[in-house]
């Protein structure tokens, strides 16, 4: 047993001594210096000397700038919960909804090398015009909590199409009735809840077996892995404000051909990053073609470039 030990303790006094003896590495990371000279450069649409606060529509271009910057964010009400926007290339234009003149503090972040970030406010002053109709808000809501589920029963539940105001119809790819329950039930167990309270507008999913979208890569939805094709993936759900504003697609009130739908030129418009409707796209505004109490007919931008995806809904048994 002695000898055991002494073999033992001196093969690890070699050890130590040849990992001592070894040169050393030194790695560095280099200057982590913040963005620094942050600007944000803004412009209401419409802006002239007889409408000082834009044109109505709402719309603010920005544009921001730093030292030492690689990638920027923005939250653009610091009366709401954090909710922090990419800006590529340092740029936006976001459409403010709130009727009438209102001012918003936005607030800038600016990331840098290793992580490194900085902020800064700015106050942004711009008239809304939009109005909602009131008849959405029941519809959607009930006045007070609705819950919603995809229509498997009826043709065209999903669909594909060009993003175009000319088409509004699932021109490319239009789902039978059940097609994915034996390869994404998902689309159809999960659950979103529309509700108000005091003017303000919450949506809770709740997603038994998953939610339905594609890779990390082609949705804002957090934990997907960042690789594999369409179906469930493990979600958790969740809860996020939204708010209503005029759809980006330019879509007509009346249909444009044979085959669309018309539109009642108004979207929901999804806050921050971990809720969905149906389907989890990467954009957040999902256009309002038809609505009634029992019927609920939407759209949103595809996660492939030039694509719509089309969604039916129904209310929850």
């Amino acid at each position: 047993m002695k000898t055991n030990i002494k073999y033992i303790l001196g093969l690890f006094i070699v050890i130590a001594l040849t990992l001592v003896s070894c040169s050393e590495t030194e790695y560095s990371l280099g200057n982590l210096n913040a963005p620094s000279n942050i600007v944000i450069n803004f412009e209401v649409v419409g802006v002239d000397a007889d409408h000082p606060n834009g044109n109505g529509s709402g719309d603010v271009k920005f544009t921001v700038t730093a030292d030492n910057a690689l990638s920027y964010k923005m939250d653009y009400d610091n009366n709401n919960p954090l909710d922090l926007a990419y800006l590529e290339n340092g740029k936006a234009t976001k459409k403010f909804t709130k009727t009438g003149v209102n001012t918003y503090t936005v607030t800038a972040v600016v990331y840098g090398a290793g992580g490194a970030s900085s902020t800064i406010t700015q106050d942004v002053t711009v008239r809304s015009d939009f109005t909602l109709a009131p008849e959405i808000v029941t519809a959607l809501t009930n006045d007070a909590s609705k819950t919603w589920i995809v229509d498997k029963s009826v043709p065209g539940h999903l669909g594909v199409g060009p993003w175009d105001p000319t088409s509004t119809g699932p021109a490319w790819w239009s789902a039978g009735v059940d097609e994915k329950v034996s390869t994404a039930n998902c689309l159809y167990t999960a659950t979103f809840t529309f509700s108000v309270a005091a003017g303000n507008y919450a949506l809770k999913v709740t997603t038994v077996d998953g939610a339905f979208t594609k890779t990390g890569a082609l949705t804002t939805l957090p934990g997907i892995p960042g690789s594999g094709g369409e179906g469930c993936y493990d979600y958790p759900g969740g809860t996020s404000p939204f708010s209503f504003a005029p759809a980006s697609s330019g879509a007509p009130a009346v249909p444009a051909a044979p085959g669309n739908s018309p539109s009642t030129q108004t979207a929901i418009i999804l806050s921050g990053v971990n809720t969905f409707i149906g389907y989890g796209a990467t954009l957040k505004e999902y256009e309002i073609l038809v609505i009634d109490p029992n019927y609920l007919y939407l759209r949103v931008q595809g996660t492939e470039t030039g694509n719509a995806w089309y969604l039916k809904l129904k209310p929850a048994p």
